[in-house]
């Protein structure tokens, strides 16, 4: 089993405000824009293998500057084409944006985020990961860049997240700015019942 850096110092808000990783809003569902080219997502899904780790890194600006081959393979590009890529290539339409707010209050606040996200390919396929972000840092803790591994998600816990997701999007379809991204993010916190981010992922 991989293992996974824990603890991390306080990251700079302003670096975050600047990285383009997956987890930027789409604004048209359906779509994604992957370089030039307007990608049309389908129902077609690839699943991850029980020993698969897709791992990457990214530098403060998110472009990718490394890939290992279970990434090549899942996302259907090849490593020329990920290689100073922004790594939100992969971005599904079906992830709420409130989920990757989440996301940069975790890393901001040093620690590693988890969570369940659906990635897409190049052929507009889909698969879904659990997913381990951290900061890559300095000998004096200041970030280099970001390092995510992401492995084989437990289908009855996708099972238990997709309806939240579903919910979040629709809140977030139904309205515009900060209210809209806020009632997306209370649905989230409602589904916690009481437990922290952390917490109500690794009890899922």
């Amino acid at each position: 089993m991989a293992q996974y850096p824990h603890n991390f110092s306080t990251l700079p808000r302003g670096d975050l405000i600047a990285l383009d990783w997956p987890y930027a809003p789409e604004t048209n569902p359906g779509r994604s824009h992957h370089g030039k080219n307007r990608v049309e997502a389908t129902d077609v899904e690839a699943v991850l293998r029980e020993d698969d780790f897709i791992v990457s890194k990214t530098d403060l600006k998110g472009r990718i500057t490394y890939c290992n081959r279970i990434f090549v393979e899942y996302s259907g590009y090849s490593e020329e084409e990920l290689l100073g890529s922004p790594h939100n290539i992969i971005r599904h339409p079906d992830m709420p944006k409130a989920v990757f707010k989440l996301m940069w209050e975790q890393i901001a606040a040093g620690n590693e985020f988890l969570g369940y996200v659906k990635n897409m390919a190049k052929n507009g396929s889909f698969y879904w990961t659990f997913a381990n972000v951290t900061p890559s840092l300095d000998k004096d803790k200041n970030p280099l860049g970001y390092f995510s591994v992401r492995r084989k998600p437990d289908r009855q816990k996708i099972a238990l997240v997709e309806p939240i997701y579903r919910r979040m999007l629709a809140e977030e379809a139904g309205g515009n700015g900060r209210a809209a991204l806020a009632k997306s993010a209370g649905i989230l916190t409602e589904a916690q019942g009481g437990l922290d981010y952390r917490e109500f992922i690794l009890s899922l």
